[in-house]
């Protein structure tokens, strides 16, 4: 299948690219976003995070870019939300679906879907995590990151787990479905026939 085609079937995210690559690469039509995550960052060596947010999208001021918080508490996770959204009308905020004490987010979600943040929920596993927040969300293009690769990596199958959020996705929302976490190259081609909107790469 040739790349052209692919992109006109699913959005190509790029996950987590240092400077250097953007700068390098961000002029490729192939490319739709960037996503980025705090481990990416230390891994990028970053010292100031909002300087390095900054920095990222002084090369990506079209495309979309995902910058996630970095708090597990309601209150510094909307404001940090708050922070990165005002970075740029290309950014969505991403927010894990659940606090590390496998609380739900639901109310971090619905204060920042008040305000009009864009978001990107991260971290899914659970169709029934999504129905959680669903009827906050609804109305919005809210991006859902399932993890179909971790998924995979405990040995259950991903592509199944996908399948069926996005289904309820579709069918209740005019949210987006992510591929996140992908494996191998071919997974490409299972996001596509299980109808995603968006892969990471």
């Amino acid at each position: 299948m040739e790349i052209n085609k692919i992109n006109r079937e699913i959005k190509l995210f790029c996950d987590g690219p240092s400077i250097d690559e953007i700068k390098n690469n961000n002029s490729d039509l192939r490319i739709d976003g960037y996503t980025f995550n705090p481990s990416l960052f230390k891994k990028h060596n970053a010292k100031d995070y909002i300087e390095y947010c900054k920095r990222i999208l002084e090369f990506c001021k079209e495309k979309h870019v995902s910058l996630e918080v970095i708090s597990d508490d309601e209150v510094n996770m909307i404001r940090q939300a708050e922070l990165l959204h005002q970075l740029g009308p290309n950014v969505h905020v991403k927010i894990p679906i659940i606090f590390t004490n496998g609380k739900s987010t639901e109310n971090v979600i619905l204060d920042l879907v008040n305000k009009k943040i864009k978001l990107n929920i991260t971290a899914i596993y659970l169709d029934n995590q999504i129905k959680k927040i669903l009827p906050i969300i609804k109305n919005t293009q809210t991006i859902l990151s399932i993890f179909v690769g971790r998924i995979y990596d405990i040995g259950e199958n991903g592509s199944d787990y996908f399948n069926k959020s996005n289904k309820i996705i579709k069918a209740n929302s005019d949210c987006r479905s992510l591929w996140a976490s992908t494996r191998t190259s071919y997974d490409i081609i299972r996001a596509i026939e299980h109808k995603a909107d968006i892969i990471t790469m």
